[in-house]
């Protein structure tokens, strides 16, 4: 590799856990946009339909190739279920039960702790001082961006699927990088949205009216999630995943209320304080600490 292609390909290095967090980000605008026009469960299956119309056609014609028999097949899938159904169906259900957001952000914000927590175990990876410093700081970050949202009212049941999602993500994203080192993301995507949307249908036929009220904004909301998050955020994530260690990876969760409190701002006026942004400026340096040098 000539030393401009080398500068070109870490530079790209460099870029993609920020698109990453920025993509990641933009879903939860999205989400808002959308929902007031469908329930959470029926949105997620509409998302996951659109991307299989996208996916399965490519793998398709591009003949890329399948996770290698059915004990691989099942580790994707699993994988998949984690991130993508649990994960997601969790969010939409604590949200749905009452859940302030900003508590919401503060649950799922302890996945960097826990995957830290059993990285040695799980994957075999040395957490240093450092980083745990750095995870600290950014969960104190978290707080410090999200505490004018807590609310009030909280009770006990509400927390529940925030807590599941929470799991969902940590245990997903370990359980990928432990057994599928290395998968084609064409195929390995459409057996993890294939694995979710059963998930989310069923959630939907059993719990929900799966009544859309169509609108403008309610198409661009859905094609935004499907797109630009469902297909370019969890690959990004995947080559994450792929490339570096889990708690790396886990550690850039942290930006995302920052980021999301940004956009928030920005698209709904929504308010962002003097303490806001003192935690915005913790989580990029704990993100920084815990990725290391």
């Amino acid at each position: 590799m000539s030393d401009k292609a080398a500068k070109k390909a870490s530079a790209w290095t460099a870029v993609i856990p920020w698109l990453f967090v920025l993509l990641w980000s933009s879903g939860f605008i999205g989400s808002k946009l959308g929902v007031p026009y469908a329930e959470p469960f029926t949105f997620l299956t509409l998302r996951y339909c659109i991307v299989l119309m996208i996916l399965v056609p490519i793998a398709l014609i591009t003949h890329a190739p399948w996770p290698k028999g059915n004990g691989q097949m099942a580790h994707v899938a699993f994988a998949g279920l984690m991130i993508h159904a649990l994960y997601l169906s969790g969010c939409v259900w604590s949200l749905k039960l009452g859940l302030p957001a900003g508590i919401l952000s503060l649950i799922v914000s302890l996945q960097p702790l826990f995957t830290a927590a059993f990285a040695g175990v799980v994957l075999g990876e040395k957490v240093v001082p450092r980083q745990w410093g750095g995870l600290a700081l950014g969960f104190l970050g978290t707080i410090l961006v999200v505490a004018h949202k807590t609310g009030s009212g909280l009770t006990f049941l509400m927390t529940v699927p925030a807590i599941a999602a929470l799991v969902g993500i940590t245990v997903g994203t370990m359980w990928q990088k432990r057994h599928c080192p290395a998968f084609d993301l064409r195929t390995s995507t459409v057996v993890q949205y294939a694995a979710s949307l059963l998930i989310t249908a069923v959630l939907a036929v059993s719990t929900e009216t799966m009544q859309v009220q169509w609108s403008g904004q309610f198409v661009f909301a859905l094609l935004w999630v499907a797109l630009v998050l469902s297909i370019g955020a969890i690959s990004l994530l995947n080559h994450l995943i792929k490339s570096g260690t889990a708690v790396n990876v886990a550690s850039l969760f942290y930006t995302v209320p920052a980021v999301t409190a940004l956009m928030a701002w920005g698209i709904f006026g929504e308010t962002l304080t003097g303490l806001s942004l003192i935690g915005m400026a913790f989580a990029a340096l704990g993100v920084w600490l815990a990725r290391g040098r």
